[in-house]
Formats: C-alpha cells, sequence, structure tokens
C-alpha cells in the first residue's frame, strides 16, 4: 500500500529588531497542487520531498505551505490564519501515514516566541501519536526542545549557503518507512549553548570543523543525525542561541552525550567564529589592491535575507565617493525609485533620491544625477546551485548608471542570490573590477566560483554581523560573547 504524506508548512525568519510586524500580505501562500507545480524540480526541501515520494511509490497530499521574506514579528492574526488553514489541509488528507512540515525554526508570533514549537504541537494533537512527522530546518534556527518532543525526526540543513536544502527533504520522506517500521524509534535531544555566534560560511573554518564534527558522529551506532544549527542572533527570545541536535535510535543518554561533546568543540572554539569587522572604505582599498577581477564586497548588514530593510546607502556611497570604474552594485530596494525612471524610460538621464528611506540607521538617500540604462520587469529563473530552478520575480527594476557603477534597483525586497539579474539588465559580472552586493552569504554559491576575492564590509544595519549590537530582554543571560561569565560546564 502507497505511503499517504500530507506536506505544507510555514516558514519565517523573524528579526525581533524590525520595526514593523509582519503581515499575512507579506506571505506567498501555495495551496494544493499548486505547491508540487512550483517546486518541482527545484533544488529545494519540496522539490527534494516531491522526488523521494515518487522514489517511495508515495502519494505526497499538499496543503498548504506560506513563506516571506525575513522581516519583523508575525501578527498574530496572520499567525493564526496560516495555522489554521494549514491544519484544515491536514485534517482534510487525513487518514495519512505522515505529516512533512517545512519550517524555518527562527519563527516569531505577537506572543508566541517559538512559532515551531506551537505549529507542531497542534499538528501532533491533530494527528494523535501513530502519525509522523518529520520536518526541515534552516540551520538558523532558534529550535526548542518542546518542537523536538513534538515530532519524530527533523532535517536541519548543513551548508551555509543552504545549497543542500534538497537533499534534507530527501532525507526527511526517506526516513518514514523506517520510522513507520518500527526500525527507527528516535529521541531527539536540543542541547542549547550559552552562545550567540555570527553567522559563518560552512565550506571554511570554523564552522565547516563543526560540520566534520556531526558528520562523524553519525558514523557511531545508535546515532541517526547530528546537526549544528547556528541559531539566529537577530531574535531576542529565550530560545536565542547555537544549537547541536542530536537524534538516536532510542537511546536518550547517547543523545545528550553526543550533543554534549559537539557543542564543548564549538564552545572551546567559540572565539574562531568572530568576524573581523571592516569599514567600506577598508573594503574598498583591499578590492582595488587584488590584481584582476572580479572582487565581490558584501555588505551583510543590510541584508533583506535577515530583515533588513535593503535600502541602505552606506557600501554605496563609499563605492560612488571613491569614484570607481568598471563596478556594479545590486540590489537596492526602493520602489519609489523604480516607477521614477519607468515613468522617465530608458535612455533617460534622472534625477533621483536613491535608498535611505527606512530609516537613519542604514544611511541617508543618495541624491544622484542617474542614466537609465534598462527597464526589466526582474522575472528570472535561479541558476545558483541554491534553490536552482525557482522563479524569481523583483518586480519591476532598474539599472541606473551613476559614473562608473551600475546600480541595480528593485521593487520587492530581496538579497541577491546570484549574477541572474545583473545578466537580465546586460550587465557582466565577468568585466568588472569589484560587485557590492546586499547579502551575508548566500550569494557565496553563485559568486565563490567567479570571484577573484571576496571581502565583507560591514555597516550599520539591522543585519550586522556585529551580535553584541543587539539589546536583550528576552535572551537568557549570561549569554557569550555579551557576558564574560557566561558558563558551559563541562
Amino acid at each position: 500500500m502507497s505511503l499517504r504524506i500530507a506536506v505544507g508548512g510555514i516558514s519565517h525568519e523573524t528579526n525581533t529588531y524590525c520595526r514593523d510586524l509582519t503581515p499575512l500580505s507579506d506571505f506567498k501562500i501555495g495551496r494544493g497542487q499548486e505547491i508540487l507545480d512550483t517546486w518541482h524540480g527545484v533544488r529545494f526541501y519540496i522539490g527534494g520531498m516531491i522526488d523521494a515520494a515518487a522514489a517511495l511509490g508515495a502519494t505526497l497530499i499538499p496543503t498548504m505551505y506560506a513563506q516571506a521574506t525575513p522581516s519583523g514579528t508575525v501578527q498574530r492574526e496572520a499567525y493564526d490564519s496560516m495555522h489554521e488553514e494549514l491544519l484544515e489541509g491536514i485534517r482534510a488528507a487525513l487518514p495519512v501515514d505522515a505529516v512533512a512540515l517545512v519550517l524555518h525554526g527562527a519563527g516569531v508570533v505577537e506572543g508566541l516566541p517559538d512559532l515551531e514549537a506551537h505549529l507542531c504541537r497542534s499538528v501532533r494533537l491533530l494527528v494523535g501519536p501513530n502519525v509522523k512527522i518529520v520536518l526541515t530546518l534552516d540551520l538558523h534556527g532558534n529550535l526548542s526542545q518542546e518542537m523536538a518532543d513534538n515530532v519524530d525526526m527533523c532535517f536541519g540543513v548543513h551548508y551555509y549557503p543552504h545549497t543542500d536544502g534538497y537533499e534534507r527533504g530527501q532525507e526527511a520522506i526517506m526516513a518514514l518507512p523506517k520510522l513507520l517500521g518500527g526500525d527507527w524509534r528516535p529521541v531527539i535531544h536540543v542541547e542549547r549553548l550559552p552562545a550567540i555566534l555570527t553567522a559563518a560560511t560552512t565550506n571554511l573554518y570554523p564552522a565547516k570543523a563543526v560540520n566534520e564534527l556531526c558528520w562523524q558522529a553519525e558514523e557511531q551506532p545508535g546515532v541517526l543525525d547530528c546537526t549544528f544549527f547556528h541559531g539566529f542572533a537577530r531574535s531576542d527570545i529565550p530560545n536565542t542561541g547555537a544549537q547541536i541536535v542530536v537524534t538516536t535510535n532510542d537511546d536518550s543518554d547517547l543523545a545528550r552525550a553526543v550533543a554534549r561533546g559537539v557543542g564543548l568543540w564549538v564552545w572551546e572554539h567559540r572565539r574562531d567564529f568572530l568576524p573581523e569587522l571592516k569599514t567600506p572604505e577598508q573594503a574598498i582599498a583591499e578590492a582595488l589592491a587584488v590584481a584582476g577581477g572580479p572582487v565581490v564586497i558584501n555588505e551583510p548588514s543590510d541584508n533583506a535575507g535577515g530583515g533588513a530593510p535593503s535600502d541602505g546607502t552606506h557600501l554605496l556611497r563609499a563605492m560612488l565617493e571613491t569614484d570607481l570604474q568598471r563596478a556594479c552594485f545590486g540590489y537596492i530596494h526602493d520602489p519609489a525609485t523604480v516607477a521614477h525612471v519607468h515613468s522617465a524610460g530608458a535612455g533617460a538621464t534622472a534625477r533621483v533620491l536613491l535608498g535611505g528611506k527606512y530609516d537613519d540607521l542604514h544611511g541617508r538617500p543618495l541624491e544622484l544625477n542617474a542614466y537609465i540604462k534598462s527597464l526589466t520587469d526582474g522575472r528570472f529563473v535561479i541558476e545558483s546551485p541554491m534553490s536552482r530552478g525557482a522563479l524569481m520575480d523583483l518586480g519591476k527594476m532598474a539599472r541606473l548608471q551613476v559614473r562608473g557603477v551600475d546600480i541595480l534597483v528593485s521593487s520587492v525586497r530581496s538579497q541577491t542570490l546570484g549574477p541572474e539579474a545583473f545578466k537580465l539588465h546586460g550587465v557582466d559580472v565577468m568585466q568588472c573590477k569589484v560587485i557590492g552586493l546586499k547579502s551575508i552569504q548566500h550569494f557565496r554559491a553563485a559568486f565563490e566560483p567567479l570571484a577573484k576575492a571576496i571581502i565583507t564590509a560591514d555597516t550599520p544595519g539591522l543585519t550586522t554581523r556585529d551580535v553584541t549590537y543587539y539589546p536583550r530582554s528576552n535572551t537568557p543571560r549570561p549569554i557569550w560573547p555579551l557576558d564574560d561569565d557566561a558558563i558551559y560546564p563541562r
């Protein structure tokens, strides 16, 4: 008999320092067959689930999947609406053998600091103890033991950039026969460290070393999964901090011991996660000293992928003041400017007040005379190893030329993942000396193979890599690096 698996989820990375709440209208919601049609063939969690279900001869029953660009705390009425719709979709699918949920791990709702725990508890109450519940999660989750206790297994991505979401989706579905057959009786332990870590790329030390420790742990008999969750520093909630999540086959002592072992290594090497913070001027000087190009300068502190407005002007201002030639920048989020230059038309020169509209923290607007080189609808297919095959829609866009810098301006807030939008507007990034990007790490999946060097400029912003910047009232204290007396006992 074919397995029946309900699939759906609510995915949001919540930056509690954003001034605005996130309404229902900010979520893209897929329903029923639309979910499978959207994600089939895409290197994303659901794409992996679809292919794994086909390999097992299982039937996927799509319910509702909602996701939004990272932003502020989710409005309670928005969450309640999505929560009820998802539960109703699962209820309509019953009877099922399993539920596969695509979540994030850092969701925060008004009055609910742990979206994932609340949702998983609701699903468990609905389907009962015998239906298996499996999750996929982002490694930037602030996970709780309560969430883990309401599911059978969770599969967090190991890589940052998140190039393995497809594989983790596959693993979640492929685990089901062993769960349903009784071969696996999983016990999940969430080991929270008293440490807030800076986002770290996983193909470099120290995050790479932690992943290797986790994979070594999985070679032990009885260890089903070991994942290092970096945590999400931009949330002020009781679960904030890095975690090691270990799943064993009916052995809670082993789960705690393995998680503790990896956790001790992270704690002892915690200072290696501290980033070097460079100004835009320092980063540009370094870039110009590199022989050849292109050289990427990324601006993580204004990253839409972490909740920032993506209309900051600090790095772009420095690039223009340096009078760079053969440079490009993408993307700055400014719908008003896009509308203005679309009205003027390609080939015109327009006076623009670019960026700096969200607040003063991210920089003042740039008053510029800009040549309008090209205008597009902002639609393209992602070619990057991360989410390859997904349709990206940044709304109306413009390519503005200001002296030697090509600037991409979008109507939709988004971090820069790859060179596709530049290509859409006629910019060949390989001919550029300097490429300025608003992104923390995800850009690396596409740009590392292209760039002579990557240099990070940390400017003031809601996603700064300086984790001591954020005030804390709900995060448990003491916690490192805010408190030197934080202890993780042996």
